[in-house]
């Protein structure tokens, strides 16, 4: 079942098979004993790489709006025993239920454009500036947009230019936008502190 906000359907869907969650959490920088937040976790894919990548010394926290998303994630967490993740059925425009200056980076990979399309950007950029340190680093993953490739309708797509517009708009210095796979784009910023 989709959670139907304001008019965009947030829908749990995976891009499991299009997304290299190793490559995404490389180029944005994760280390051995970092922090991590995949918002708009989906079913956790990235956030399964994180939490090996972050290691014993790290965290990973993974929260979606979509229960049987967390649910799929929880299974998999405990047939593979891994003890560094926590998850959270949660609605990132209302509240992350996490400190505030905790995160030393967060992932937001092919929901952004949602939280665009319902008008929902300001409430949701808050709650992820509020949850990351000063400094550290916020990785926004979308679609490209090109005609007749996966992901949501060509309408609702954002180009690079108008994430880093947004973003720059509230609170984030952006610095830089990189590929990632055919179907994706990164832009990379920080927490201005």
């Amino acid at each position: 079942m989709a959670v139907k906000k304001h008019g965009h359907l947030h829908h749990g869907k995976t891009t499991r098979d299009i997304l290299d969650a190793a490559d995404v959490l490389s180029k944005a920088g994760l280390k051995t004993g970092d922090i991590f937040l995949d918002a708009g976790c989906g079913d956790g894919f990235i956030s399964i790489v994180a939490s090996s990548l972050v290691g014993d010394e790290g965290q990973v926290y993974a929260l979606d709006i979509y229960p049987e998303s967390i649910k799929k994630l929880e299974n998999e967490i405990k047939n593979k025993n891994i003890k560094n993740i926590e998850t959270f059925v949660a609605d990132i425009t209302e509240k992350i239920p996490i400190k505030s200056d905790l995160v030393d980076l967060c992932v937001m990979a092919n929901v952004f454009h949602g939280f665009v399309a319902n008008k929902e950007v300001e409430k949701s950029l808050s709650e992820i500036k509020r949850v990351i340190k000063p400094g550290s680093t916020f990785a926004i993953v979308e679609f490209k947009k090109i005609e007749g490739t996966p992901g949501p309708p060509l309408s609702i797509r954002l180009n690079p230019e108008e994430v880093e517009d947004i973003i720059s708009r509230n609170g984030f210095k952006v610095s830089g936008t990189i590929e990632t796979g055919l179907y994706h784009y990164m832009v990379l910023s920080e927490k201005m502190k």
